[in-house]
């Protein structure tokens, strides 16, 4: 990734990060997060004399406010509610049902049983919300029947130049229904730009696991979930879903 998705995807990334020390503060008793200079500052206690442990900008206290449930208090600020007990999912991961898929860029590794994004969309965070938005799933699934859609040879080859399709064949609705798939994709993947598609390739069209993508993309660890997240809601976008 270069450019302006490397800088939101880095943002994105220390946001979270600060969220999770914030949350890891908060847990304790008596402490409490409240407006502070520019920010919002994390203080062990409800005192003034308390120093701030930490200091978080309004990316990190919308992320905070996100993965949390804070409580306002009447003297100002908000402390954090305890976390609730969340049922895990089932146990596993997509891919239960694999096999090998030629494409243009190698062998890929594919999921036959359960999608990645249905099993992402079950997946929650530790206050039991889940990783995905409707909105993001919704993207992912209609990219997902549209290469679907697709013929066994177009989902094996991967490739989203125009199609020349001649009159007089046989297959020649096929064929049409084939080039008009393609091009959708290839608008869709085109809007998403080039430093995002390669996730949507792997995960939503060709079924790879999300850490399997991750490893392929040479990502760091856990960062795939960013990464996706932020090329779904540029697919929602060229969507008109959001």
């Amino acid at each position: 990734m270069t450019g302006v998705v490397q800088a939101r995807f880095d943002a994105a990334l220390e946001a979270e990060r600060r969220a999770e020390r914030a949350m890891r503060l908060l847990s304790r008793p008596g402490a409490v997060v409240e407006p502070h200079g520019a920010g919002y500052g994390v203080r062990l206690g409800a005192s003034r004399r308390r120093c701030v442990m930490l200091t978080l900008d309004e990316a990190a206290f919308a992320a905070l406010a996100h993965l949390a449930t804070l409580k306002p208090r009447r003297e100002g600020g908000w402390t954090m509610l305890p976390r609730p007990e969340v049922v895990a999912p089932p146990p596993g991961r997509p891919g239960v049902i694999e096999t090998s898929v030629e494409t243009t860029e190698g062998t890929v590794r594919r999921n036959l049983g359960e999608s990645p994004i249905t099993w992402l969309a079950r997946r929650r965070d530790r206050q039991g919300r889940p990783w995905l938005d409707a909105v993001e799933i919704a993207a992912a699934e209609r990219l997902r029947e549209e290469f679907e859609s697709l013929g066994s040879l177009g989902r094996m080859t991967m490739r989203w130049d125009a199609m020349r399709v001649d009159g007089g064949s046989p297959g020649l609705a096929s064929a049409e229904r084939d080039h008009a798939a393609r091009q959708r994709i290839a608008r869709a993947l085109d809007a998403v730009g080039p430093e995002l598609r390669e996730i949507l390739e792997r995960v939503c069209m060709m079924g790879s696991a999300l850490e399997a993508a991750e490893a392929s993309l040479k990502l760091p660890r856990r960062a795939g979930k960013t990464v996706l997240k932020l090329a779904l809601q540029a697919l929602a976008r060229h969507y008109r879903m959001a």
